[in-house]
């Protein structure tokens, strides 16, 4: 098939959206002619067709999501066979939902005056009113299919219209071959050697959890490191709250990685305590590399509807309880066996979450629309 696929970023350090569009495209490119439409690109992928879609400036971000919806749609009209969107656009047969709908938050559970200021609000914003168009019309697409259970959930709440037929294509990965030691992985990446590490990646450092894990590390041993992978934007003010928790040796702010596999052979343990994740790409990925994980329940991030605690991972009631956070951690770098056991239950879930075997959903969700 010739398939275009529409990211506005297409790399895979932009977010675990991002990354999920481009380790699709590439177990699809291995059968299909794929053509990736997006405005800014590292081109990760070989042998993929790449095309620059309009960009004007990159704020107000609105405008330029309109201006991505209308290009992307103009260079796709014709001479595909499929459309697949990772975007907020009207157009292509099979949209994929990453985040929670901006109608959820907007209108569900409101009625009466308030929703009725709500459709003001919309109204009077021209922000607002784009994304509320844009993401009505993609929820009109012939397949919609979210990221996570979750997702699916909230999706049905906020377009009930579309209930029963939204599906949940979650994200793959590949169980990963025996690679770097720890000790070489650190002197690669010119980290202590000695130290015991833990990992955090996210690109929204507030909204993934990092202030209570800089509280949690004021509790934890010494020898305790953290590093801090992901965009760099908001670094400055959380390397000052270090500073002033006493971290600054303790903390290392790492910025946008585009491989994070030396990472996860460097640390010790993946903390992922996300106050909402719709699924969490970073936690199968650190599992496929058989590291030990803490992580947000189910009710804030999507992954761990499908984790047991204390099997696949540890899992946090309340991301926010830096004290709880602080035990558990502790308690993964402290017990050997339980971090074992964590290790090869989680290569174990990893291993029936592969990128092929999400390629082959995506792949039957084509085929109906050809």
């Amino acid at each position: 098939m010739r398939i275009a696929v529409l990211s506005r970023v297409f790399s895979r350090s932009g977010g675990g959206a991002e990354s999920y569009a481009v380790a699709l495209v590439e177990e699809l490119a291995e059968r299909h002619e794929i053509h990736v439409f997006s405005q800014q690109s590292n081109q990760p992928v070989a042998g993929v067709g790449y095309h620059r879609v309009l960009c004007l400036g990159r704020k107000p971000r609105w405008l330029n999501q309109l201006v991505f919806a209308f290009d992307s749609w103009r260079q796709t009209r014709s001479g595909f066979d499929i459309v697949h969107s990772h975007e907020n656009t009207w157009h292509g047969q099979i949209q994929t939902i990453h985040v929670r709908p901006l109608r959820l938050n907007l209108f569900v559970g409101r009625s009466g005056i308030g929703r009725l200021l709500r459709w003001v609000k919309v109204a009077l914003s021209p922000r607002l009113l784009t994304y509320v168009w844009l993401e009505a019309a993609r929820f009109q697409a012939r397949s919609v299919v979210a990221s996570s259970e979750n997702l699916r959930l909230e999706c049905e709440q906020a377009y009930p219209v579309c209930r029963d037929a939204v599906a949940v294509i979650t994200p793959g990965t590949h169980v990963a071959p025996d690679g770097l030691s720890p000790t070489q992985a650190r002197q690669q990446l010119s980290l202590p050697v000695r130290a015991r590490l833990l990992l955090f990646v996210a690109n929204d450092y507030a909204r993934k959890g990092l202030d209570a894990l800089l509280l949690a590390m004021t509790q934890l041993a010494s020898d305790i490191e953290l590093l801090v992978a992901g965009n760099p934007k908001t670094a400055p003010k959380y390397r000052q709250q270090a500073q002033q928790l006493g971290l600054k040796e303790r903390v290392h702010f790492l910025g946008s990685v585009d491989d994070l596999a030396p990472l996860y052979c460097a640390a010790d343990c993946l903390v992922h305590p996300t106050l909402e994740d719709s699924y969490a790409m970073v936690v199968l990925e650190a599992m496929a590399h058989g590291l030990p994980v803490v992580v947000s329940g189910p009710a804030h991030c999507g992954i761990s509807r499908q984790l047991v605690d204390g099997v696949q991972a540890l899992l946090l009631a309340d991301p926010k309880d830096a004290t709880v956070l602080a035990v558990r951690i502790a308690s993964v770098l402290g017990d050997a066996a339980l971090a074992a056991r964590l290790r090869e239950s989680g290569l174990g879930f990893a291993r029936q979450h592969s990128w092929r075997e999400v390629a082959l959903q995506y792949e039957a969700l084509y085929s109906r629309h050809q």
